[in-house]
């Protein structure tokens, strides 16, 4: 194992004042896909030394756009414990990101009455220093969010709309786009609106999920993206475009070749940001979730979709106070999608930790 205490038990200990208050033991570990290093510059450390087990070049072509990481050795997360409006801009500029054209803000905007989504004051200055457009899809369950009016009431109702501009990816239907070295899937149904932006900003809250064990950047650019009838395509492993029934095991694998399919068509122009606060075992598509029992931890990015979710429950299994949310995710087998995206080429479970606080 790897001893974190240099990175993570001082931002964990730092976030903890922000939840519960409880501080982690100075002696914090995480699994051996972890690399740690603190201050550096934006992707400095992409070559550093690599796991023991894990091959130099896995997950090298991801993220290959501007401001990405070069090719070989671990890709980098950046981590900030200071979540703000500030500490989101910071940690985005840490990857030195250049979107050009049409810029889409891939967000959930959660169930009524009272989820944990990403609230608008955290996030509404990135979104206009992008000039991005916030875009959702359609539930596939019935739901306040499952047709374009009710989704669009949400939306208001929830502030978006009036931090930006807004846009349902699967108002207009569905498209279907490739997915390449799939075991479960040969293609995923999208929004119809999907193919209207340059470059996306996945911006997802970290947590628990009743069916996936969690929640972060591969089912944001999964389940999140695929239109209503995608997201039935995906839960069901390939076998129906209606219902959520399905093989689990399916649908986790469904899911990182759902987000692969993404990765691939947007060809580089594609970043990921997690923001771990109200971290309970539910997620935002249940409108009453469970309190959180562990406190936050921060926000972190990268241009790696597996890394990023990969470092994220890490950290949740290096904090105290972290059981439950890994119960859940173990109990529904949650990192089966992180081991088989890094298996068929989305990304790399093993990265450099970078801290970018001072």
């Amino acid at each position: 194992m790897i001893v974190l205490s240099a990175v993570v038990a001082s931002l964990l200990a730092f976030s903890g004042c922000g939840q519960t208050g409880q501080t982690p033991a100075d002696d914090v570990s995480a699994p051996e896909s972890a690399e740690t290093a603190q201050s550096q510059p934006a992707n400095e450390g992409a070559d550093a030394d690599t796991a023991p087990g894990q091959p130099a070049d896995e997950g090298a072509d991801v993220g290959a756009g501007e401001g990405a990481p070069p090719a070989g050795g671990a890709p980098t997360v950046y981590m900030t414990a200071d979540i703000s409006p500030e500490g989101l801009i910071a940690v985005y500029k840490a990857l030195g990101a250049s979107p050009q054209g049409s810029v889409a803000v891939k967000i959930s905007t959660g169930e009524p009455p009272n989820s944990n989504y990403l609230r608008p004051e955290l996030i509404k200055d990135l979104v206009q220093m992008l000039d991005g457009t916030i875009v959702e899809s359609n539930t596939a369950y019935g739901s306040a969010r499952a047709s374009n009016a009710k989704h669009l009431q949400v939306a208001k109702d929830h502030g978006f709309t009036e931090i930006a501009e807004f846009d349902l990816l699967d108002a207009d239907g569905s498209v279907s786009i490739p997915i390449t070295g799939g075991e479960i899937l040969t293609e995923n149904f999208v929004g119809a609106n999907f193919v209207n932006y340059d470059y996306y900003v996945i911006l997802s809250h970290f947590k628990g999920h009743g069916m996936a064990g969690y929640g972060g950047a591969i089912k944001n650019a999964s389940i999140g993206i695929a239109s209503s009838e995608g997201k039935s395509w995906i839960h069901t492993g390939g076998k129906k475009k209606s219902g959520l029934s399905g093989d689990q095991d399916d649908f986790l694998m469904s899911m990182a070749e759902a987000a692969k399919s993404v990765s691939d068509y947007m060809d580089g122009n594609i970043l990921y940001i997690n923001v771990m606060n109200r971290l309970s075992v539910d997620c935002d598509c249940k409108g009453n979730p469970a309190e959180p029992d562990m406190h936050d931890i921060g926000i972190l990015a990268s241009f790696d979709a597996v890394a990023l979710d990969r470092a994220c429950v890490d950290l949740v299994e290096a904090a105290p106070d972290g059981a439950s949310l890994i119960e859940r995710i173990n109990s529904r087998n949650g990192t089966l999608a992180i081991d088989h995206a890094a298996k068929i080429g989305l990304g790399s479970i093993r990265y450099v930790l970078v801290s970018i606080d001072d």
